[in-house]
């Protein structure tokens, strides 16, 4: 049995069909789903969805959200969403690197930018990691 995958944004359905197995960032840790998985309800944290659909496994950046699990049915409903392969690597890279620099410029004090910065190197993370970028701990 497989399960229905659909992976939807605001403005538009990122990905969509059958699937073997997901594995999501929820924001309790990673989630693997396969058929027959209990109904679940989940919010999905900034990261890097992987789905195995015909012995291949596609990495897809999620940026939060939620994920409905039933009856072998996922629905993702997310901020924003973007397919690994879709992602240019160097840019990702540069952006990544970038987005490292932002958050080690911001003064302690700055409670709020450094808030921002660590989203904004989340999300440069998390498309850098689905274009299949390498990331240290």
């Amino acid at each position: 049995m497989t399960l229905t995958v659909s992976v939807i944004a605001p403005d538009k359905t990122v990905w969509e069909g059958d699937a073997q197995e997901v594995i999501l960032p929820s924001t309790t840790g990673q989630i693997g789903i396969l058929s027959g998985h209990a109904p679940l309800l989940t919010a999905l944290d900034i990261g890097v969805m992987r789905v195995r659909a015909d012995k291949d496994w596609q990495a897809i950046a999620l940026m939060g959200g939620f994920a409905e699990v039933e009856e072998n049915q996922v629905k993702i409903l997310v901020n924003g969403a973007e397919q690994g392969s879709a992602i240019d690597l160097e840019t990702a890279r540069t952006s990544y690197e970038a987005a490292q620099a932002a958050l080690n410029a911001v003064g302690a004090e700055d409670r709020q930018g450094k808030i921002q910065a660590q989203q904004a190197l989340r999300r440069t993370r998390s498309r850098f990691q689905a274009a299949g970028g390498m990331v240290k701990s």
